[in-house]
């Protein structure tokens, strides 16, 4: 595979007349995906989609207390405390945990 390259603004030392010939490697490299940008994105839920209480009480019909008894001892959700009270909790809920939730609800039936 022979890729002609032209010279760019920031001072390029090959011209356009020149010609590199790439390795077999060295395409394959540059085709395969990165690690951090797609595999472990798709893996960690910090680069999810979060939700919060309301909003899956909302999509789910739920109530917002049904719905935080359901998560509140969940692995992989965010409790966020804003103070001693438990009342002033924030929780958060990754994608992932809420698709394993739902799924969890409707196999029990």
């Amino acid at each position: 595979m022979t890729v002609r390259i032209t010279p760019n603004d920031r001072g390029n030392p090959m011209t356009s007349t020149e010609r590199r010939r790439f390795s077999d490697q060295e395409i394959a490299q540059a085709a395969s995906p990165t690690r951090i940008t797609e595999s472990s994105a798709k893996e960690d839920p910090a680069f999810e989609r979060h939700y919060r209480i309301g909003e899956l009480a909302a999509k789910w019909q739920l109530g917002r207390e049904t719905v935080r008894l359901l998560v509140k001892d969940e692995r992989g959700v965010l409790k966020i405390r804003l103070g001693r009270k438990k009342a002033h909790t924030i929780y958060s809920v990754p994608e992932s945990v809420a698709v394993r939730i739902h799924t969890r609800l409707l196999n029990s039936r």
